[in-house]
């Protein structure tokens, strides 16, 4: 076990730095620079936009630039932003993770919670009505992009009839809109994924040898069928938490939520470099993290996965 956990942490650390490393080469691939970009080269001398790189340390060979970045890297400094002056990069990522994160994991709940639920209810009652209610809901969510769900709310709800607040998170009302948007497409995936996979677990032969040896239904179900009906679910519901975690960028515009998101579409847009490979990198944290939780919950799920040495 231990010798599985080093591993897996070295692993880690690899992914991380080569994420890093082809983050930093093809943003800096890129012809130009952030100050070129702003287009200060048409209102300002060039002697003034060649100060800036070179205070900002831009005008140093890519090398010498990426060995710096490395040594910050390694002391937990993300740098500072080009376009926000004075402002770092770990505070751009902690002004704006905390809200992203809030409704992230309000809408993994509703992800995982209902997704299993509804899914088993479909896969139990497979070719009945519930099972068809639930594959024709799903079929409408899986349909309707977030964006266009995101601005459907929030006429309808918030400006129309007013029973929901348009922008923020004070209270709870103010999280049903995002939530819903962000978390609507997954669920519905969760809820089929779940319900096909119990379906074709319950027609197995073990389940049937189960149930001719006298097991109670539900000794059935929660102890041998959905144990390996879960396990596809799990590798679906790691990833997809991670990046719901990170913020959508259109669904917290249209609810004027200043999250992630946000951050990271504009530092694309701007050639912001160090905001860039700060929120990419802890994107890709965030995801190698919530993996490595998935193999975790493998082994809950499953006793007959085992780790060896």
């Amino acid at each position: 076990m231990r010798t599985y956990f080093i591993k897996r942490f070295i692993a880690m650390l690899v992914t991380i730095f080569i994420i890093a490393t082809v983050t930093f080469f093809l943003m800096h691939a890129i012809p130009g620079g952030p100050f070129d970009l702003m287009g200060l080269t048409d209102t300002v001398p060039r002697e003034t936009v060649e100060a800036m790189n070179a205070r900002y340390h831009l005008d140093d060979p890519v090398i010498v630039q990426y060995g710096n970045y490395l040594k910050d890297l390694l002391k937990g400094d993300l740098g500072i932003s080009y376009r926000s002056a004075g402002t770092t990069v770990n505070e751009i990522i902690g002004r704006g993770f905390p809200f992203s994160a809030k409704i992230g994991l309000v809408a993994s709940l509703v992800i995982v919670v209902v997704g299993i639920g509804l899914g088993m209810m479909a896969g139990l009652y497979r070719g009945k009505l519930p099972e068809r209610l639930v594959t024709l809901l799903t079929t409408l969510c899986m349909s309707v992009p977030g964006f266009v769900l995101a601005a459907f709310l929030l006429y309808v709800f918030c400006e129309r009839l007013g029973v929901l607040p348009s922008n923020g998170l004070s209270t709870w009302k103010h999280y049903i809109g995002p939530v819903v948007a962000i978390s609507l497409f997954s669920l519905a995936f969760v809820i089929r994924l779940m319900a096909s996979n119990l379906s074709q677990t319950m027609n197995q032969d073990y389940i049937r040898t189960a149930r001719a040896n006298g097991l109670p239904p539900s000794r059935v179900i929660w102890k041998h069928a959905m144990r390996n009906a879960l396990l596809p679910v799990v590798t679906y519901i790691g990833p997809t938490v991670g990046a719901i975690l990170t913020g959508s960028f259109a669904v917290e515009k249209v609810f004027s939520i200043p999250g992630m998101g946000e951050y990271f579409v504009s530092s694309i847009s701007n050639r912001d470099y160090t905001v860039l490979m700060g929120v990419t990198l802890f994107y890709a944290i965030i995801i190698i993290v919530t993996m490595f939780l998935v193999d975790m919950v493998y082994l809950l799920i499953d006793p007959r996965i085992k780790l060896k040495e």
